[in-house]
């Protein structure tokens, strides 16, 4: 005789915590996130799009719409001699940069060279020296009064190149950009399969032969990746245009808007938005190409399967040409722009007609330490770079947790915000924002315009895409069965990420905060329209002082960042490399 049994009362997982308005709280949380996203983006667009069509500033009331800016920009303002110099310098420094960084990568990632560690390492230098610095760099060596240039002079007669022209301004942003294009192409042939190159040695090719027939074509995605990403931040940067071309007139996209806007005694803000307006739909176009690209990356794909180990080629004697000119790159491009930049902030004049030696001083970095409004300019710098870092980690990590481990309905619109900012230039973000905040209701702008937290809005809208990209890989790489288990056992998305996958992300996020905070140090375009006497920067103090013909309190300033940024980077390094021991 069989006895039943009674029956089991269904398990319930426990009930979802759910705030007012029937959301739960990880949907308050997702919506926040979103709206967050949202407001920042859209904060110095909006602005910048209806100020262009405005026939007065928009914090003036009685504006009429209309489209006279945009025929004034083009007819009355030289913007057409302006967008061919744009054009001139983005394309040059691309093709540039091109040269320099694509036969680099081969010879070090595929070849037998000898160093090659060391020069892969040195790649990374410009990541975290700003262009601002580099610039000074270059014309305290290369200039027409350079260290460099007046010893060159002395022995030839004359100077075999002009820094104050759009050549050599797209060599000087080519010698900065170059890392990017190394890092693209490097990776891609660290990642590809290296049969093809051993079938050609088996069928008795050489190596230049391997490298011309085999290798070169495989870069062509990585090529065209990174030459959009140079064009984009050719046009927009504003550092090198700003101290080479102005000085001789030569005027492209951020310096007509730096000098249309600051240095105006009258702006025209119609114009101003208007030519803005258009830098932007440039850019967002450049962005938007280099997606589409990337989206069909798998079409270029010629081999699968299992790789194959990569077995370097031996040049022969071609290595020690290619150690010559990787080393030329590396020593005239940045190692003594930079050594002569510091150097420069320990001596009184510096050039080759008088020993540096007879007038070092420490008077410069007195000088800088004197005044406190030079000492706040670095206090500003590390607590806007300090602060930053941490609340836009955080707002990256929420926007990945959102757009990649959730099944929030807006999630693509989640991770479409957060890459946004990588297609608006700096400058337009501090304009933008200048004019958000003017127009801002209730007062609210008043109490940031100028402020500290008008820096860090506007820099770290420009880090989030740097943040998100930081973090988003490492989630990606965790398995989703660990959601799922938390599901199961009743736990809701937030219970899951703060118990779960936090611990698990812990690594990245300390990577998103290292390159957050040196992105945010060496940031300075949005404050020349943000900033205010109380809350200038390194970049912007810099800047001023250059104008003052200062330069050695402009060296010492210089000096300083790049200690600091040393200092933390090496720091960070090690903290990290004792977890990853420990762990």
């Amino acid at each position: 005789m069989t006895t039943l049994s009674p029956p089991r009362r269904p398990v319930h997982p426990p009930p979802r915590y759910r705030r007012p308005l029937g959301l739960s709280r990880e949907s308050w949380l997702q919506y926040t996130v979103l709206l967050l996203l949202a407001v920042l983006v859209l904060a110095p667009v909006v602005p910048t799009l209806y100020q262009s069509f405005l026939d007065r500033p928009l914090y003036e009331a009685g504006g009429v719409l209309g489209v006279d800016n945009y025929v004034r920009l083009f007819t009355e303002a030289g913007f057409g001699r302006v967008v061919l110099n744009t054009a001139l310098f983005a394309g040059l420094t691309t093709v540039l940069s091109l040269l320099i960084a694509v036969p680099m990568a081969v010879v070090v990632v595929r070849t037998k060279l000898p160093g090659g560690r060391l020069f892969a390492a040195a790649m990374q230098w410009p990541f975290f020296i700003s262009s601002l610095i580099l610039g000074f760099g270059w014309i305290t060596m290369y200039g027409p009064a350079g260290f460099v240039s007046v010893e060159v002079r002395r022995l030839l007669g004359f100077l075999p190149w002009n820094l104050y022209s759009i050549p050599g301004m797209a060599l000087t942003e080519a010698v900065a950009l170059a890392p990017i294009v190394y890092t693209f192409c490097a990776n891609a042939l660290r990642q590809s399969d290296a049969s093809l190159e051993a079938a050609a040695q088996v069928c008795g090719a050489g190596p230049l032969r391997i490298l011309r027939s085999v290798v070169l074509p495989l870069l062509r995605p990585p090529v065209v990746y990174a030459s959009i990403l140079v064009i984009s931040m050719s046009v927009e940067t504003l550092s090198v245009p700003l101290l080479f071309g102005q000085p001789v007139g030569i005027d492209v996209f951020s310096t007509f808007l730096y000098r249309n806007g600051l240095q105006s005694i009258n702006p025209d803000y119609g114009v101003l938005g208007a030519a803005s307006a258009i830098i932007l739909l440039v850019t967002v176009s450049l962005v938007a190409l280099q997606a589409k690209l990337l989206k069909n990356a798998q079409r270029f794909v010629s081999v699968r399967g299992k790789a194959t180990r990569p077995r370097p080629l031996d040049l022969g004697w071609l290595k020690w040409i290619s150690v010559a000119a990787i080393a030329v790159y590396v020593v005239m491009g940045a190692l003594i722009p930079i050594g002569g930049l510091v150097f420069r902030s320990f001596t009184q004049v510096f050039t080759p007609l008088q020993s540096p030696f007879k007038t070092l001083t420490g008077d410069n970095y007195e000088r800088i330490f004197t005044y406190p409004v030079y000492v706040q300019s670095i206090v500003n710098s590390l607590l806007v770079a300090a602060i930053g870092a941490v609340l836009v980690s955080v707002l990256s990590l929420l926007a990945v947790m959102v757009a990649r481990r959730s099944d929030f309905r807006f999630h693509r619109a989640v991770e479409y915000l957060a890459l946004a900012p990588q297609a608006m230039p700096g400058i337009i973000v501090g304009i933008g924002l200048f004019w958000a905040l003017a127009f801002a209701p209730f007062g609210l702008g008043s109490l940031i315009q100028g402020t500290l937290w008008a820096l860090i809005i506007g820099f770290g809208l420009r880090a989030l895409p740097s943040g998100f990209g930081s973090i988003a890989p490492s989630v990606m790489q965790i398995g989703r069965e660990l959601d799922n288990a938390a599901r199961v056992s009743g736990a809701d998305w937030v219970r899951t990420f703060t118990r779960i996958l936090a611990a698990l992300v812990r690594p990245a996020f300390a990577g998103a905060l290292i390159l957050t905070f040196v992105t945010l140090l060496k940031e300075y375009s949005p404050a020349v329209f943000l900033a205010s006497a109380d809350s200038n920067i390194i970049g912007t103090t810099m800047l001023e002082l250059w104008v003052q013909g200062n330069t050695g309190s402009v060296a010492a300033l210089a000096s300083l960042q790049i200690a600091i940024t040393a200092t933390f980077v090496g720091l960070a390094g090690l903290l990290l490399k004792g977890r990853d021991k420990n762990a």
